[in-house]
C-alpha cells in the first residue's frame, strides 16, 4: 500500500482529530482507559490520570496525548489507532491518512482490469486457451475491487453468454 508509518499518520491526522466536535470526552476517556488497562506499557496509571484530568480542556488533553504517543514510538501510535477504531469507528474511517489510501487501491484494481482487458483483446482467438481464460476472468471480480468488477463484467458479458 504505502510506506507511511503510524507515527506519520498520527502527525497527519492530529489536526483532524483535535478539531471541534470530532471526539467526545467519553470517547477520549475510553481510548485512554483502553491504552492504560489493556496495554499498561503504552500508558501508565500516572499518565492516564494526567490525560483524563477534567480540569484541562478536552482539546488540550487530546493534543498532549497525541504528542506523547508520537514521542513514544510506532507501537504506541499503532495501539492508539486500534483503540480509536474500537471506540470511534465512523471517525476512524474518515481520517485524512485513510482517505489517501483509497484512491491507490482503486487505481491498482483499475490497472489490473485494464491489463486483463488488453490481454484478452490482443490474444489470438485460440479455442483451446481463450475459453478457459474467459471463465477464470469471469470469476475474478469476486477478488477484484467492486468498482473494477463492473467494468470487467461489462467487457466479458458478450463473450460469457456462449458458455
Amino acid at each position: 500500500m504505502t510506506d507511511q508509518t503510524y507515527c506519520d499518520r498520527l502527525v497527519q491526522d492530529t489536526p483532524f482529530l483535535t478539531g471541534q466536535g470530532r471526539l467526545s470526552e467519553q470517547q477520549v476517556d475510553r481510548i485512554i482507559l483502553q491504552l492504560n488497562r489493556y496495554y499498561p506499557q503504552i500508558l501508565t496509571n500516572k499518565e492516564a490520570e494526567k490525560f483524563r484530568n477534567p480540569k484541562a480542556s478536552l482539546r488540550v488533553r487530546l493534543c498532549d496525548l497525541l504528542s506523547h504517543l508520537q514521542q513514544r514510538g510506532e507501537r504506541h501510535c499503532q495501539e492508539f489507532y486500534r483503540a480509536l477504531y474500537i471506540h470511534a469507528q465512523p471517525l476512524h474511517s474518515c481520517l485524512p491518512s485513510r482517505c489517501t489510501l483509497r484512491p491507490m487501491s482503486f487505481l491498482a484494481g483499475l490497472g489490473l482490469a485494464a491489463g486483463l482487458a488488453l490481454l484478452l483483446y490482443c490474444c489470438p482467438p485460440d479455442p483451446k486457451v481463450l475459453p478457459g481464460t474467459r471463465r477464470i476472468l469471469g470469476f475474478s471480480p469476486v477478488i477484484i475491487d467492486r468498482h473494477v468488477s463492473r467494468y470487467l463484467l461489462a467487457f466479458l458479458a458478450d463473450d460469457l453468454g456462449g458458455f
